[in-house]
């Protein structure tokens, strides 16, 4: 075996090395340091970050993929835009999370909280590099077994503890349903190599073993994603998790599994797209969007209601899988990316008021504007973008997915995209709810004035940067379009 073929994975190399340095520091260093550890990290990523967004600093040829491991992994411009698209997250999710690990209910957990976090991301690097089947249930079950412990952090709340049980049961069955379908995956193609599935599937005829193998891969992956049916562990665990790890869940992951899954179903079955699963994410996406806006109104907990709307967007996310074309590759990148901005702002903002006051509900944040002016235009401007309001990002990504979407030219599709619309008009109801508590409901603030711990602002400044700038410099679409555009994820489609 060649060891040298592991220089390749210079991404995860970083985030294992990461790793290692917070692993002995939380080990070794003396109590009164220990604080340190969050500031470690988050300077730790945001280098990684950094690098990532310079592929000529890992060694990535800016033409062409890189196959390692005999095809089993794959690195190319467009797998590393999408592993810094999650590094930027991660990045601000440390930075809002400091305060949190840093109170005295952490001081034994603060290493573990970081360790867990950066074994769960090399899982999903993996996820989006594999080419492999194997490679790609070691990857998913590195991200998401530690993410059962992540929920379960604060130990002393009955609500974690819970959240952390449905978890983990939801994330075995699932498993168990994904694994069941590969074996019937590799009893019709006798490979678990995306290439080979793609060439076997083409040249054999479609059968009920072929739809069903589809459904369970599609239901396995659904959970990661919380698309409706598989949705139900949603709220119950974005509501008894810590903040930090719901606004991990939300973000991070679901775009981990968003980008696995379009690299499953395009290079794996993408050959049998119109005769099977094309009509299976017809109605995924149609259900997805609708329960999660229309679950979203009921709600009055600021986790739980966020849990829903994150439900819908992966509905719209899921809209760049369903085109299959070069643009809906980068619509669905630039959609996640703005995505990351959008919620972690809110999530951004429900964690500073919960770590100051203990507060959740949105009948909390009554008069906001009055009492923390600063908080309110945060909340107000994810609100609006989460909404695709303009002039904000999320305008334009929603712009950006649908015509992708349309492009695709089917009927079928354009009776999809009406009905997103017509949910887009759904969901502009509640999220307007939340701005109007904060600005028009009146009473006095139920939130007293106070001032935010610096990291908290650092992280939201960032967020709302984001949002306004991603919805003005177009350069960002442009160079996600062109690295798409010559991306192996599509190949097949030029006959490549």
């Amino acid at each position: 075996m060649d060891y040298s073929q592991f220089l390749t994975m210079k991404q995860e190399i970083g985030v294992l090395v990461l790793f290692l340095v917070v692993f002995i520091y939380d080990i070794f260093a003396p109590a009164r340091s220990s604080k340190a550890i969050a500031w470690i990290s988050t300077v730790g990523m945001l280098l990684l970050t950094v690098a990532g967004f310079f592929p000529c600093l890992l060694g990535v040829p800016s033409d062409e993929a890189v196959s390692v491991f005999n095809g089993m992994y794959v690195t190319s411009p467009v797998v590393c835009a999408i592993k810094c698209i999650l590094n930027v997250g991660v990045t601000i999710v440390l930075l809002q999370s400091v305060k949190w690990v840093n109170n005295d209910m952490m001081a034994m957990r603060r290493g573990e909280f970081y360790e867990l976090l950066l074994v769960t991301l090399f899982g999903m690097y993996l996820m989006v590099s594999a080419r492999h089947f194997l490679l790609f249930v070691i990857g998913l079950e590195s991200a998401s077994l530690p993410l059962a412990a992540m929920v379960a952090l604060d130990k002393n709340r009955y609500e974690s503890r819970e959240a952390a049980i449905k978890y983990i049961l939801t994330a075995c069955f699932s498993s168990a349903v994904f694994m069941m379908g590969l074996s019937f995956v590799y009893g019709l193609t006798g490979s678990l190599f995306f290439s080979d599935i793609y060439a076997s599937l083409g040249m054999a005829e479609n059968s009920a073993l072929l739809i069903l193998a589809l459904a369970f891969v599609i239901a396995g992956i659904g959970f990661k994603l919380s698309l409706v049916p598989f949705h139900l562990w949603t709220a119950d665990v974005y509501q008894g998790a810590p903040t930090s790890v719901t606004s991990y869940l939300s973000v991070i992951s679901k775009g981990a599994a968003a980008f696995a899954f379009l690299v499953i179903l395009a290079q794996a079955f993408g050959c049998v797209y119109e005769q099977v699963w094309e009509w299976m994410l017809y109605a995924i996406i149609i259900l997805t969007i609708t329960i999660g806006n229309l679950f979203a109104i009921r709600q009055r907990n600021m986790k739980r209601f966020l849990a829903f709307s994150s439900i819908s967007q992966a509905g719209y996310i899921m809209l760049g899988v369903i085109a299959l074309n070069f643009m809906g590759t980068a619509a669905m990148m630039y959609y996640i990316l703005v995505y990351v901005f959008s919620n972690l702002a809110a999530f951004g903002v429900t964690q500073a008021i919960e770590n100051k006051t203990g507060m959740v509900s949105i009948d909390d944040y009554r008069g906001l504007s009055k009492s923390n002016p600063a908080l309110a235009f945060c909340m107000m401007l994810a609100m609006f973008s989460l909404a695709g309001i303009p002039p904000f990002a999320g305008f334009f990504s929603k712009f950006f997915i649908f015509t992708a979407a349309i492009n695709q030219g089917s009927v079928a599709i354009y009776v999809l995209v009406l009905i997103a619309l017509i949910n887009t008009i759904i969901s502009l109801y509640y999220y307007l709810l939340v701005v109007k508590s904060m600005y028009i409901t009146p009473g006095e603030p139920v939130v007293a004035r106070f001032r935010s711990d610096a990291s908290e602002r650092l992280g939201l400044v960032l967020t709302v940067g984001g949002i306004i700038l991603l919805g003005i410099v177009s350069p960002v679409y442009n160079w996600l379009l062109d690295t798409a555009a010559n991306s192996e994820l599509l190949a097949f489609l030029l006959n490549v």
